[in-house]
């Protein structure tokens, strides 16, 4: 018998006085009371929203101004080194159970929790739960809850003091805390030191027994489904307990004798559907359901299984297919995760899933996501790489770190074992590849870094607990703790001389096994940058520069367009250029990638997501619109690409079909006059690639400068030129365009008079929820192209056909 009532009404919060010398404000914040809090601002007594955090609770309150608005992220440091009390009182009525619990679901972080004036326990982990029994403290009628959250900055400061520094990517201490790292701020987000219940909180009463953990671990025995169900109990009493388990129509009863605690029982399902990838099949699911007396727990699984070939190939396979990985990096949706709803996880699922991807890797300086993005993923066919939460430092493993990093270990490889989606578990990004190559050991001294996580605990748990998935000690990694970790002959490589030094057409001098991270910037949409900024947009403008985190983000950004494209004259030059450059420069890697296959096995794109209006490597902005790139992914990673690499057509069939038709190849002038023409009939058999040297009469143009070459292959087609555009002597564009209304909008008609390069529409410029169906595409004089604009609001549609709205590379020079 068990009840569960949660506590997430009547908060308030408060700022808890502390000394001054021992959490001093930053430069910059003001004078402050002796709360840290800057003088003149109160705080007490606050309405708080739990689930939430304190940011989030300060703002709904009026009492700070939006930290991803202009650069108010830098005034508001003072929350994350300042103490907090959140506060509630209910009424409890005995409820005859034996047993009551304070089942804290997510405590963010360094937390004191006491009620009726008694402390019921102490922690600082984010990525954990706790439970504390509390039926003696609880009385009839009234009763106080008290939470107090530790600066973060303090108790990673100190921990750094006791055990000794250790390198990492930025000056902040977030490895001496086991919180989400990229709070401290990163190259894409800010430093929202965050504090706050941020997962649910309530009682829970329970007699004779309660159901404390279920572990399904579901794999596949020949074509039959196989399930082995591990249940935990706590219980107060020793009488025998019977726990009923079913799934797919199978039933099977375990009992505990007295004083037992662990059961595990094996079910078969004889020959199930099976879950598959999107693009493999089908995701049919099932209810597992395990019921010890009137408690129940259920979740839908999948059957399926997942090897990892290795150490050199690290080639997935789901069910013995082989799967090529279109994937993407996803990093917290928000920095304050209380916001994000299951609806916002489906659109931003969704939109991974529309730009044709078939693989998420949850990133190792974030967190393990909310019950939601994995039962979302498996309903979508998305396959998850979960990274354990370790990114980019070297790690203290002395205590009170190596019991709390394996207190999580245990509870999230439990959490998410039913989720069919999941297929590995990753130790960390870049911390091996650190201690290799970025001059830590020297710094460190000999003092520990994770190694012990990396190689022995987390293999440990992994291994103990889901013996179904594979494990990988971190990525970058080459299969073997002697070798160089980031070797693209083996394993996974992170390609990033790309971008911060390297033109993108380095690219193609890779040869990857697996390239498990590489990406390229641009500016957030236009409507993001507008809504985000108050003051001026220009590429050099002190706001714009606020919103970009990488070191000499804005100078690489132009270094980055190299001969590829033009100049800028000024911000909305900047602004489509950037963009542009962004989308070409992966789906430049990514083809050539794909086309390496099978000897590369997969390419996971940084990345898919941003937290807040930044301009960064995300396909999908923070305000969730999407960039050129995600256009750009979702025709890369499309089941089917044509490609014109190296002199030669690569033609990519990743789907179940074979790829018949005939082959075209054109070299046209800029006119649209055909020069000479090849066509050849191709079979690309399923899951393969075919890479057929270019006609001698195509593979060369008489003048780079004046001639393009198109290859079509059934309804797909690519458009290549023999130079760089900036060499390339482009007529000046003219077209016809109008725009009409449609059933959910606006079609805007475009009729090229002469080539249109890039010819791209951006509508956020005249209605923040305006989107396009596609962009950009190239057309040669007498085509048109047909954009489908949704939109809430365009007094004015003719807006739609001109600058700077829509826009190509080739376009008169104002």
């Amino acid at each position: 018998m068990s009840i569960y009532r949660p506590l997430h009404d009547g908060w308030t919060l408060t700022a808890v006085p502390r000394d001054v010398g021992v959490n001093a404000v930053p430069s910059g914040a003001g004078a402050a009371d002796a709360t840290g809090v800057p003088v003149g601002v109160e705080v007490a007594g606050v309405p708080a929203t739990v689930p939430g955090c304190v940011h989030t609770d300060l703002l709904a309150a009026g009492i700070i101004d939006d930290p991803y608005l202009d650069d108010n992220e830098t005034r508001l440091t003072w929350i994350g080194r300042t103490a907090w009390r959140y506060e509630t009182a209910f009424t409890w009525t005995p409820d005859g159970h034996e047993r009551t619990d304070l089942v804290c679901e997510g405590l963010d972080t360094v937390a004191t929790v006491v009620l009726n004036g008694v402390t019921v326990g102490a922690t600082a982990n984010q990525h954990r739960s706790y439970r504390f029994p509390v039926r003696h403290l609880l009385r009839e009628g009234d009763n106080t809850l008290t939470v107090v959250f530790g600066s973060a900055y303090d108790y990673a400061e100190e921990r750094r003091a006791a055990l000794g520094d250790r390198p990492g990517a930025y000056a902040e201490p977030y490895q001496f805390i086991r919180k989400t790292a990229c709070n401290f701020g990163w190259d894409w987000g800010p430093a929202v030191v965050t504090a706050g219940i941020w997962r649910p909180i309530g009682l829970e009463g329970w007699s004779g027994a309660r159901l404390a953990g279920v572990r399904p671990l579901v794999t596949l025995d020949g074509r039959d489904g196989r399930v082995d169900v591990h249940v935990r109990v706590e219980r107060v009493g020793e009488e025998p307990l019977a726990v009923d388990i079913a799934v797919a129509g199978v039933a099977a009863q375990a009992w505990l004798a007295a004083g037992e605690r662990e059961t595990a029982v094996t079910l078969t399902v004889p020959e199930p559907d099976l879950w598959w990838p999107r693009g493999y099949g089908e995701q049919p699911r099932h209810d597992l359901t395990v019921r010890l007396g009137d408690q129940e727990w259920s979740r839908r699984i999948g059957f399926r299984a997942v090897e990892l070939e290795g150490p050199e190939a690290f080639g997935l396979r789901i069910n013995g297919e082989p799967v090529f990985v279109r994937g993407v990096n996803w990093i917290p949706d928000d920095c304050f995760p209380n916001r994000v709803t299951r609806d916002r996880l489906r659109e931003r699922l969704t939109q991974a899933v529309e730009a044709n991807v078939n693989l998420l890797r949850v990133w190792g300086g974030g967190l393990y996501e909310s019950d939601d993005f994995y039962d979302l993923a498996d309903e979508l066919g998305l396959l998850v790489w979960q990274d354990f939460p370790f990114a980019c430092a070297a790690y203290p493993e002395e205590e009170p770190f190596r019991s709390e990093v394996e207190a999580e270990a245990r509870e999230n490889v439990t959490r998410l074992a039913s989720h069919p989606s999941l297929v590995l578990w990753c130790g960390n990004n870049e911390n091996i590849e650190g201690h290799a190559d970025w001059g830590w050991q020297e710094a460190l001294a000999g003092r520990s870094w994770g190694a012990g996580f990396y190689y022995d605990l987390l293999p440990r748990v992994v291994a103990e607990l889901d013996p179904t998935r594979p494990y990988w000690p971190g990525s970058p990694y080459s299969g073997a703790p002697d070798l160089p970790p980031n070797d693209p002959a083996r394993g996974t490589v992170h390609i990033w001389d790309v971008w911060n030094h390297e033109d993108y057409t380095r690219y193609a001098a890779y040869r990857p096994r697996f390239a498990a991270e590489f990406g390229f910037q641009g500016p957030a949409a236009y409507a993001t940058m507008r809504r985000a900024i108050g003051g001026e947009l220009a590429p050099d403008a002190p706001l714009v520069l606020h919103h970009q985190k990488a070191i000499d983000g804005n100078g690489k950004l132009l270094r980055g367009l190299g001969e590829h494209l033009p100049r800028p004259e000024d911000f909305d030059d900047w602004h489509y250029l950037t963009q542009l450059n962004q989308a070409r420069a992966i789906e430049f890697g990514v083809s050539r990638f794909r086309a390496l296959a099978p000897h590369c096995t997969g390419g996971i794109v940084w990345q898919l997501n941003d937290c807040w209006p930044v301009t960064s490597w995300a396909a999908v902005d923070g305000d969730g619109r999407r960039k050129p790139l995600w256009y750009a992914l979702r025709r890369v990673y499309a089941d089917r690409l044509l490609a014109v690499i190296d002199g030669e057509a690569a033609l990519v069939n990743d789907s179940a079909e074979p790829w018949h038709g005939e082959l075209s190849l054109t070299r046209h002038d800029l006119a649209g006059k055909i020069l000479a023409e090849e066509t050849t009939g191709v079979t690309v058999a399923p899951r393969s690639v075919t890479r057929l040297p270019l006609p001698a009469a195509v593979a060369a143009p008489g003048d780079p400068a004046t001639e393009l070459l198109v290859a079509r292959l059934g309804g797909t087609r690519t458009v290549s030129f023999y130079a760089e555009d900036t060499r390339v002597a482009f007529p000046e564009a003219r077209w016809d365009a109008r725009a009409e209304p449609a059933r959910d909008g606006h079609r805007v008609t475009v009729t090229a008079r002469t080539l249109l390069r890039e010819l791209a529409l951006f509508p956020d410029r005249l209605d923040p929820g305006a989107r396009v169906d596609d962009l950009p595409v190239t057309l040669l004089p007498g085509e048109s192209a047909v954009f489908h604009v949704t939109a809430g609001d365009l007094p004015d549609p003719d807006a739609l056909t001109a600058f700077p709205v829509l826009r190509c590379v080739n376009e008169p020079r104002r």
